[in-house]
């Protein structure tokens, strides 16, 4: 699809979110959805009555009775982002969870938290008190739009909840949304001032902990000059400390914080959109990225990163076959027989790149969940997403985080520069010139009827042996190769190594096509082409 013209361009005044009409319905409009926890918890807009005060007090009140349920009896902390609807959804949970005697930490003066910090605050708690399990709520919709806000659990092991708890929870809470009288609340400012509120320095245990995971002395050493833009997110505050603590060269770009986040340049398709992995919405830091010898951005919850090196965004698949390259080769310390984690969707050069370093690749359905486990034990050294996601093993072999982390993996990429003189992109280039260069590219359509259940039903074996832009298919599968979950869609898998993917979105009405091709975009061109009619023809 054809960008929007005003693609990359700054937001218009037109385009900017009416902030009091959203706050308004957050309070007053009614619920039209029921709470649905997709990749990542529920997510909605009061606008379209599919995320307001009564979703999140149900989902907050479903928590505390989950936890309670589960034995968890240290505290929750409790984090959000920048947009509008967060910090009124941030009172909504806080006023529930009081109610309900639950002990909550949150960020001391009001501050905002990135998702890595809850993960990370939640495993070292848990390290240290095993007896006091602790566990989490993040208000966040990730990169979505200003208008949009979520909400998700993160249980004891630090990452996103697994597809039981969340249906666990997803479903009591739409029993509650039927019963609003059953949840129990108190008003804010007596939540705020109760004994079980806790305010905590949140900032400083991250920052000195970071130098367990990257080895920021060696980007000391190398005097690099970083650029940082967080796009008006969770960590605008974050930098500075880290920059203080390690004796870093960190400038950051905007300080901005500004919930209709007008300083955005449009995305792709005309909307403002805070996805650090797109070159329309990270267009700002891109015109100023040749000032440094390294430029990152992230998203409002600081769970996904870009990185700007040698004056553009690196494709995200890119980058992370560069870092899990690096990684393998400096990273002595990690355990013998442990893999690297992909999801099923990211370029099949990382399967290359782990196998020439002599791992094994555990692929899976998309989504984040999936590598918790293999790295809350260790059999995961990395767990990483196509869309700008990853997080990695301490340098000693312990865990770092079990959900995504943007700031260890914009701090590893001036590591790479520190410790081998290369930039990430020159890597990436080397694998390439190794391993094969690819073209990849992801195609979004509206979800046409009948689509999703097609997808639901298909025989995946009657594609192989088939012709797909002029290659023969050998496999084609529902089910992930690294764990059998299914994938809620279809991939298939050319003579040639090229592959295609297609599943409808967890968030959106659109079917999601995926290709990668390694003889050439025009390869790619036919394979996105023909896709359609193979699997629904």
């Amino acid at each position: 699809m054809a960008a929007h013209p005003l693609a990359g361009q700054p937001a218009p005044a037109d385009r900017l979110v009416a902030l009091p009409r959203l706050m308004a319905d957050y309070y007053t409009s009614p619920a039209s959805a029921p709470v649905a926890f997709g990749t990542s918890g529920h997510r909605g807009s009061s606008f379209s009555g599919s995320f307001n005060e009564n979703h999140v007090a149900a989902a907050a009140q479903a928590t505390a009775e989950h936890r309670r349920q589960a034995g968890c009896r240290g505290p929750l902390f409790l984090g959000f982002d920048t947009h509008a609807l967060s910090e009124a959804a941030f009172r909504t949970a806080l006023e529930v969870l009081a109610a309900h005697g639950v002990v909550v930490h949150i960020h001391q003066g009001g501050e905002y938290t990135p998702t890595p910090v809850i993960s990370y605050l939640i495993i070292d708690h848990n390290r240290r008190r095993p007896e006091a399990l602790a566990d989490g709520l993040i208000i966040t919709p990730s990169h979505n739009p200003p208008q949009d806000g979520g909400i998700k659990y993160n249980p004891p092991h630090g990452g996103p909840a697994d597809v039981e708890v969340a249906r666990w929870i997803e479903n009591r809470a739409n029993a509650l949304m039927d019963d609003p009288g059953a949840i129990k609340k108190m008003p804010y400012s007596r939540a705020l001032k109760a004994e079980t509120t806790r305010p905590v320095d949140f900032i400083r245990p991250f920052v000195r902990a970071l130098g367990e995971v990257v080895d920021l002395k060696a980007v000391k050493a190398a005097g690099l000059k970083l650029g940082a833009d967080p796009l008006g997110g969770s960590g605008v505050r974050f930098w500075e400390p880290i920059a203080e603590e390690w004796g870093l060269d960190i400038t950051v770009v905007n300080k901005i914080v500004d919930p209709t986040f007008s300083f955005m340049t449009l995305d792709g398709d005309g909307a403002i959109r805070m996805d650090c992995s797109s070159p329309y919405a990270m267009a700002s830091l891109i015109k100023v990225g040749g000032d440094f010898d390294l430029a990152f951005g992230n998203d409002p919850d600081f769970d996904r990163h870009g990185i700007v090196s040698g004056g553009e965004l690196m494709n995200p698949n890119h980058y992370l076959a560069a870092a899990i390259d690096y990684l393998l080769r400096h990273r002595p310390g990690w355990p013998d027989g442990a893999g690297i984690g992909k999801t099923l969707v990211s370029s099949s050069i990382i399967d290359r790149v782990v196998e020439g370093c002599g791992r094994r690749v555990y692929e899976t359905p998309v989504g984040f969940k999936w590598f918790v486990e293999g790295l809350a034990r260790g059999s995961l050294l990395f767990g990483g997403e196509e869309s700008a996601g990853a997080s990695f093993l301490k340098m000693d072999g312990s865990t770092w985080t079990t959900d995504k982390d943007g700031f260890c993996m914009t701090l590893l990429g001036a590591e790479i520069m520190a410790r081998t003189g290369q930039a990430p992109h020159e890597l990436y280039k080397k694998l390439a010139e190794r391993y094969g260069d690819s073209y990849y590219r992801r195609l979004d359509s509206d979800l046409k009827d009948g689509e999703k259940d097609a997808l639901k039903t298909i025989d995946a074996a009657r594609l192989i042996g088939a012709a797909c832009a002029g290659r023969r298919i050998v496999d084609a599968y529902t089910a992930a190769p690294g764990n059998q979950a299914p994938i809620g869609g279809l991939k298939v898998v050319l003579d040639d190594g090229s592959w295609f993917a297609m599943r409808p979105s967890g968030t959106e009405p659109k079917m999601k096509l995926y290709a990668e091709s390694f003889s050439g975009r025009e390869t790619w061109a036919a394979m996105t082409a023909e896709a359609p009619g193979l699997v629904f023809g």
